[in-house]
């Protein structure tokens, strides 16, 4: 199984909060184009943030654009909602965000189940309307083991937005992340769940829960530089995605792709301390 995963494509204005503009569209197609090279790619997921807005146009212009690209490969996609989307407008255009789901949550969140080649596909939605972190709540981790309590033909990936696993050294991975990590734990230990597929960070980050390989795709619209003095943040321009190969002996393996952008690590915006601290205090 080899899945191309996006997130965090923010159609609409992007502005940093002390930057200037990136043009998320044109970001899009800048990585789209870079990976039209890409060859017997099973799926494709897009965990979330797709727009910045929340309107019905940012939905469609991601749905033409990463539709064109996936029926390039023969591929479906497998879209779910971040912090940034709002869920009627998300649902107008894209439904479930499967393309002919199997299974699918009774209610507002956006969760629903799709198989492809004996692999199953679980969209997960994270989304607390009106703040930067995410939870995902009794009742859909509930229908989440319903789903896992029978395996299936070739194992489980599930999708969401925001990671259960965090960086000590970043002060808003901390707070900004899944906020009950602890309960997905539980739901999937010694489940058939492969892997754990995220984004919400802006940056590719690895880690483990409950013993299941979580994986953070870099954004399409920029990416954040780790580099920067601690209690800082700084964005940088930069279009990204992942390759993510599971089965075999080797796998999960993962592997970065990087658009070709002649503006790369252009400084998009950067915060101070202080500044960290005034948001992290106002969203956390």
């Amino acid at each position: 199984m080899r899945i191309l995963h996006l997130s965090d494509t923010h159609i609409g204005r992007v502005d940093g909060p002390e930057g200037d503009p990136v043009d998320a569209t044109d970001s899009l197609r800048l990585l789209l184009d870079a990976l039209r090279h890409q060859r017997e790619v099973d799926a494709v997921v897009v965990t979330g943030d797709l727009a910045d807005d929340g309107s019905v146009e940012a939905y469609t212009t991601v749905r033409e654009l990463v539709g064109a690209f996936a029926r390039s490969l023969d591929a479906p996609v497998f879209y779910t909602t971040g912090n940034h989307d709002e869920r009627s407008a998300f649902a107008k255009v894209l439904g479930d965000g499967h393309p002919d789901a199997e299974l699918t949550l009774a209610g507002a969140e956006r969760a629903a189940v799709s198989t492809v080649g004996g692999w199953r596909f679980v969209t997960l939605d994270s989304l607390v309307p009106g703040k930067v972190h995410g939870r995902l709540g009794a009742r859909q981790l509930d229908w989440l083991r319903e789903v896992l309590s029978i395996p299936a033909e070739r194992g489980t990936v599930v999708a969401f937005h925001h990671p259960p696993i965090a960086l000590d050294v970043s002060a808003t991975q901390r707070v900004f992340g899944l906020r009950d990590p602890g309960e997905l734990a539980e739901a999937v230990r010694g489940s058939d769940v492969r892997v754990l597929l995220t984004g919400h960070f802006h940056l590719q980050l690895f880690g483990l829960l409950a013993g299941v390989p979580v994986w953070v795709t870099p954004g399409v619209v920029n990416r954040i530089d780790l580099t920067t003095a601690p209690g800082t943040e700084r964005a940088v321009r930069g279009a990204s995605a992942s390759l993510v190969e599971l089965g075999g002996g080797t796998g999960p393996m993962f592997h970065t792709l990087h658009a070709r952008d002649p503006r790369a690590h252009e400084t998009v915006y950067e915060l101070d301390e202080e500044r960290t601290r005034e948001i992290i205090a106002r969203h956390g």
